[in-house]
């Protein structure tokens, strides 16, 4: 038992490999057990027999236990023992006279296939089981022919009452043996459902960040180990949406107040992007940045764009927690082709390039506390819907002069204002 306990292993041992080497130093502490036992039963009944065959398979039994133990090479031990399961019974039943009057102890020998089936594996057990056959069919050759007939002083109800013992000791044996082998197998099963449960809940982590900064498209994509993540889109609508006073309003607020502001108000904008079916692309200090058209899942991402941006402004201007702050909003929108894809390999990502990124951005410096303001694109798309003042003319950096819309509302909430 004790040295079951402290079976040597191997750091690169996996549970499977623990559990063949526990096994098979339990077989060989059992045997080595039933060969006392069997003598001892012998000579309390007085048969007395040459004793040389057991001590010798114990020596060699302890002698390869203590060497396994020293040196860890477990290969070398495990052929010692299957050798010894095999050969010793046959050796013992042949020093004795025949199968019967030794009562078929020639049964132990199929330990060794048996061990090598659950501590080596199935195709590693054949050569063990032929060779016990071959023993069988040999020790049965000798009987048949060799044997003089006598019982060699056995009396036959010793020889019947050895023969159960020998059943019986057997068979509790490869019980026990494929008992606690599957049992063991049991546990590593539980325990690998255990690690893959919560491998797959840390994956389900890991993906619910991932698509916290990534569209979920381009999160498959990336799960996918494509390449280099870059498409162009012909057609979407860019909004870029600054608060107004918050830089000067941080100079009065702590760190943690100055944050938690930022995340109340960024939150409600994710929520209400949500709400739109659109991307947010990402917040660049006060600013927040989203993008309608990316997945064309939808055909009037324009018109969500618009509506957003309606809610934003009146989500800054009447929140009860925001209006205290006097916070306003200044929104740009623009509609037209973008370069969309992932940069970076640590803390990647997700934006968008090109002209209609440029001037929703512009149209946002350019804008005035509670005005949004898009380009001439966006207007011609969503003008029947929406509520826009007489056209202006502004200078856009690299695109020379350009007109721009301010949008006030909707146009039915505008007529029933003018009636």
């Amino acid at each position: 038992m004790v040295a079951f306990l402290t079976t040597p292993e191997e750091p690169m041992d996996t549970q499977e490999d623990r559990l063949r080497k526990h096994l098979l130093v339990f077989a060989c502490g059992f045997m080595n057990f039933a060969v006392v036992l069997w003598l001892a039963i012998y000579w309390l009944m007085g048969l007395h027999f040459s004793t040389n065959v057991p001590l010798g398979y114990q020596l060699v039994s302890v002698t390869s236990l203590v060497y396994y133990l020293w040196t860890k090479r477990f290969e070398v031990f495990r052929f010692i023992q299957l050798s010894l399961f095999l050969f010793t019974p046959f050796v013992m039943q042949w020093s004795i006279g025949s199968a019967v009057t030794a009562s078929g102890v020639m049964l132990w020998a199929l330990l060794a296939p048996i061990s090598a089936l659950v501590v080596s594996g199935w195709r590693d057990s054949i050569p063990w089981f032929v060779a016990y056959i071959v023993m069988t069919v040999i020790s049965g050759f000798f009987d048949f022919y060799l044997a003089t007939g006598g019982n060699a002083g056995v009396p036959m109800k010793t020889i019947g009452l050895f023969f159960a013992l020998n059943f019986a000791a057997m068979s509790s044996i490869i019980y026990f043996l494929v008992r606690y082998f599957v049992l063991e197998m049991d546990k590593i099963k539980m325990q690998l459902d255990l690690q893959h449960q919560l491998l797959a809940e840390e994956q389900k982590k890991s993906e619910r960040v991932l698509l916290n900064v990534l569209p979920s498209s381009i999160a498959q994509r990336l799960k996918d180990h494509q390449g280099a993540i870059a498409d162009g889109h012909a057609d979407v609508t860019v909004m870029f949406a600054d608060l107004v006073n918050f830089t000067q309003l941080t100079e009065s607020l702590s760190p943690e107040q100055m944050v938690s502001l930022l995340n109340t108000i960024f939150s409600g904008f994710d929520g209400l992007s949500e709400k739109h079916g659109v991307e947010k692309i990402k917040t660049i200090g006060d600013a927040y940045m989203v993008v309608g058209g990316l997945n064309h899942e939808g055909t009037d991402y324009t018109r969500d764009i618009a509506d957003l941006a309606l809610e934003m402004r009146q989500y800054v201007n009447t929140h009860p927690e925001l209006a205290r702050f006097k916070l306003g909003i200044h929104i740009g929108i623009a509609t037209g082709p973008v370069v969309a894809g992932v940069i970076g390999t640590k803390r990647f990502i997700y934006d968008l390039w090109g002209d209609t990124v440029n001037i929703a951005s512009r149209l946002t410096d350019e804008a005035v506390r509670d005005v949004i303001q898009v380009d001439r694109t966006t207007y011609n798309r969503i003008r029947h819907d929406y509520a826009f003042e007489p056209p202006a003319t502004i200078f856009v950096k690299g695109k020379g002069e350009m007109v721009m819309y301010r949008l006030n509302g909707y146009a039915s909430q505008e007529a029933s204002t003018t009636v």
